[in-house]
């Protein structure tokens, strides 16, 4: 797309703010940082990743039937996320599965068209945790993201209000934070601010109440950190770094464990 010179006055300030986000890999100057900002304040075209990587079995709620394509009512959880994600101005959509479950899904949403989003299925043969599904995406996205997992439901959480926060900040990862009265389920953070300044998955034994749900905003700096699980090697590598952030919602996921699950939500 051809692009149109301009000439802007700005205050020192806000200059010192653009100049902090360019990390000289993605975004490379000023004009890009702008242009960067510019984009995601107007929210043109969101990008949106749905993890189902994985083992296969861990992903069904029966034989026969997966997590995301049960039913609540007449709709599937995966359209549900699908339908909250196109409310918010996310209109590429990944997914990511493994075969069986990925024609499932297919069979489903299609193209994406029929819900005004473009859904793009990346197939995972093997995976030893979330950060090697999500590193399938490197070099087909190459500005910030929202990361979904997709055996969730997410309908009351304020995405727009996670995604402005991590805009504001110069950070590889903002994710979302709650309160659990069981951590050791779930991913410990110890934060600062909105600094997370330590990330700890499913600890043996924790004190701390607030824990990492699976919603959230990344650069594509993310896919350059080593390691097969985001939770249990990345995350902890970009808290070390002073690279991750956090934002709390008084509101939580409804994660989808077993048929009970989809049964109390159809009450």
């Amino acid at each position: 797309m051809a692009k149109t010179k301009i000439s802007i006055t700005i205050n020192e300030k806000t200059l010192q703010d653009i100049d902090g986000i360019i990390d000289n890999i993605y975004i490379q100057n000023r004009s890009q940082a702008i242009e960067h900002l510019v984009k995601n304040a107007l929210g043109e075209n969101k990008t949106a990743v749905i993890l189902l990587g994985g083992n296969e079995g861990h992903l069904k709620i029966s034989e026969s039937e997966y997590k995301a394509t049960a039913k609540i009512k007449n709709t599937t959880v995966v359209e549900l996320s699908i339908k909250k994600l196109r409310e918010k101005n996310f209109k590429t959509i990944f997914i990511v599965a493994r075969h069986t479950l990925l024609t499932k899904l297919f069979e489903i949403l299609k193209d994406g068209s029929d819900y005004g989003v473009k859904v793009n299925y990346i197939e995972e043969k093997i995976s030893n945790g979330t950060a090697d599904s999500l590193r399938l995406l490197k070099g087909r996205i190459n500005s910030n993201f929202l990361i979904v997992y997709g055996d969730i439901i997410f309908s009351k959480i304020n995405l727009e209000e996670l995604w402005n926060s991590h805009i504001k900040q110069n950070s590889v990862a903002t994710i979302m934070l709650t309160t659990s009265p069981q951590p050791s389920e779930k991913g410990t953070v110890k934060v600062e601010g909105n600094k997370v300044l330590d990330f700890v998955q499913k600890p043996k034994k924790s004190d701390i109440y607030l824990v990492f749900s699976p919603i959230f905003v990344v650069e594509p700096q993310i896919f350059e950190y080593s390691g097969a699980s985001l939770e249990l090697d990345v995350f902890p590598k970009l808290a070390e770094k002073g690279l991750l952030n956090g934002y709390f919602s008084s509101e939580k996921e409804m994660h989808i464990h077993a048929r009970k699950d989809i049964e109390k939500l159809e009450v």
